[in-house]
Formats: structure tokens, sequence, C-alpha cells
């Protein structure tokens, strides 16, 4: 299940994400090497006609091409400001922000990607663009294109019109042809971080009127898995305890209680701590996935306690002390032995109709061997 693909909650009839999707390249989270380049080769002029946008779903790759369209036909953009932006009052902008562009061109590849929808797309080029300087195209998931389809882009790009510019995003970039990927710049996006996502969440929140705490935030945050789209909020206020319920995820205290247990060789306890889960209804996979989070970073900090200012930002700061407590009596070797049986045994629930079985397993493993 991809989390938060059920939290796109609605306000006023418009998704949140919708409403505050950026318009302009400052209000872009993260993503600043990408949008450096991109304001300079407009400012100088020095424009590639195809790029690829390749990175994690969520990560403002088709909200980037948008505002790069709008950027590079918006008929104000020398009057703007020293920085290269969109002004989002000219004829261009609007048309684009309102999705009435004739010349921005948008294809979904995932259900438009054979070879007919291609030579359509060639047809459409050699036409000049109605309105604005240039006429661009947004090819998302470009890797789900068939192959016919694939070599008619290419022939397309090895000589576009000057009018034209190619944007291709994909989640999958090492799917592409190496053909294609010779002939465009390519962007790689990263996943934001724990705190830019706390950050935009808290001015979202903050805009709604919504009273968000910030372990909320920071809950939303970490199991957005840095996909800014799914963190949404709802609702006058927020707390940890609304997240977990509408996610359906395991705490990292509930984590805690139970690494206590397979570290202190305690089974019975591990048992009847499994069975109380279970008969509340959590999600075995959940909470399996929760354990290989809290391991993993019980993992890092006893490998070198410096590096746990890469896993800070998730925890609080009596959290950290007490992950940092736990990891005093068990080496690294045992931590490691412990976490692969943890994986495994999340594989396995996933083709068993009894999934608790496999975490009562892989306990008696732990406890028994140590």
């Amino acid at each position: 299940m991809r989390l938060f693909d059920n939290l796109f909650l609605y306000m006023s009839n418009l998704v949140l994400y919708r409403k505050y999707r950026p318009k302009t390249f400052g209000e872009i989270t993260g993503q600043e090497h990408v949008v450096r380049t991109l304001s300079n080769a407009i400012s100088s002029g020095r424009l590639s006609h195809a790029y690829l946008f390749a990175g994690p779903r969520g990560t403002g790759k088709t909200t980037i091409a948008r505002i790069f369209a709008k950027a590079l036909n918006c008929s104000d953009l020398p009057n703007v400001s020293a920085k290269v932006e969109p002004c989002n009052k000219c004829d261009a902008c609007e048309d684009i922000n309102h999705g009435r562009a004739l010349d921005l061109i948008e294809i979904d590849a995932a259900s438009n990607r054979g070879i007919d929808e291609i030579r359509d797309l060639k047809e459409g080029i050699k036409f000049a663009p109605v309105k604005t300087k240039y006429k661009v195209f947004i090819v998302d998931e470009v890797h789900m294109l068939t192959k016919e389809a694939f070599n008619a882009l290419l022939k397309t790009l090895e000589e576009p019109p000057a009018h034209a510019i190619f944007i291709l995003a994909t989640t999958e970039a090492e799917k592409l042809l190496a053909t294609i990927l010779s002939r465009v710049q390519r962007f790689d996006f990263r996943k934001l971080t724990v705190p830019e996502i706390m950050a935009r969440l808290g001015t979202v929140a903050s805009c709604e009127n919504v009273r968000a705490d910030e372990d909320a935030l920071r809950l939303i945050a970490v199991n957005s898995d840095g996909c800014l789209r799914d963190a949404e909020l709802s609702g006058n206020a927020v707390g940890a305890k609304d997240v977990k319920e509408i996610l359906g995820t395991i705490d990292i205290e509930t984590a805690r209680e139970f690494v206590n247990f397979l570290i202190k060789n305690n089974l019975a306890g591990a048992f009847r701590f499994l069975h109380q889960l279970n008969d509340g209804g959590s999600d075995p996979q959940e909470f399996a996935k929760a354990l290989i989070g809290y391991f993993r970073k019980m993992t890092v900090l006893k490998v070198d306690s410096s590096l746990g200012k890469f896993i800070g930002a998730e925890l609080t700061g009596e959290q950290m002390l007490n992950l940092q407590e736990q990891i005093r009596d068990v080496s690294v070797n045992d931590l490691s032995a412990i976490l692969k049986k943890i994986v495994a045994a999340e594989q396995e629930m996933k083709k068993s109709p009894f999934p608790f079985l496999h975490l009562e397993l892989a306990a008696v493993d732990i406890i028994e061997k140590n």
C-alpha cells in the first residue's frame, strides 16, 4: 500500500496538493540544483531542445516542468525581477495555470504509450506555436512507451524544430534507451528531507488555519517517504494520534517496546505483545516495516554515533535518547542478524494467511539463538 494514497483529503472541494502546487521557482521545496540550472538557461538563452526529469514520484518533476514552460513563454518575464520567475499574470502564464494553454502539450505515457500517439505528437510539432514563442511537450512516465514509440520519439529528438522543447519525466530512468539519454539534458530529482517536508506542511497548515503539532508533522513527513505530494493535512487541528489513525501506521514507541522484549530475551513478553497487536487490529506488515526502520536506526547509531545527525530529524529528543540506551548492550552483528530476520519475516508474511506467525517465528529464532 502506498502511504497517503488515501490521505488526499479535500478542503473547499479542492485537493490540498493541487491548491498549494507551486507556481513559481521560488515556491519549490528542495531541488535547488534543478531550479538554478533552468533559471540560468532561460536568462542566458542557452536552452536545450530536450530535458529529462528523473526521480521518485511526488518530488516536483511535473510541477517544475510547468513552471519552466511558463517562464519560457512569459511575456512579462524581463520585467519581473532580477530572478527568473514567470509573472503568473500574462496570458501565457494564465493559460498554463488554468490548463487551457494550446502550446503546452502534456502526454501521459502510462496510458498513451503506443506509436500512434507519438506519431500524432510528431505531426503537432510541425506547426508553429499558436500564441507563444515555444511549444512545450511534457511526456510524463516516458519509460512506459513501447519500443516502437521510443524509436519514433528518438527520430523526433534528433531533428526538432527550433520552436519545440521536450520535457521527459520518469521515475525509472534506467528503462530509457541509451540513444534517448544521449539526446537530453538530464536532471535528477531527489527525495525531500523530513525537515523540508515538515516546513512545507507547516506553511500549508498555517494558511489553512490548521493547528498541527510538531509530532504530527514529523510523522506525516517520515511516512511520506520524501514525497511532498503525499503529505497532506485536513481539519482544524491535527495531532500525532490523528495521523496514526488515518494512516494506520505503527508509531515508534510501539516498535521500541517490542524491541525491548527482543534484546532482553523475553520471548513470553514478545508473544504477548504480538497477540495484543493482533487483537487490536494492527496491520502486521506495517508493524514489520516499523521494526525494520527502528532496527536500521539502531544499526546506524551503533556503527557510528556521529551518523545520528542523518536520522535525528525523524526523532524527538526523547526518542533519540531511548534509541541510544537500547544499543548499549547489543553488537552491530547482533543488530544485523536481527534485521535480516525481520526483513525475511516481512517478505514471508506477504504471501501468508497467518502474517503474525512469521513475526512470532522470527522472535523465537532471535531470542533462542541469543
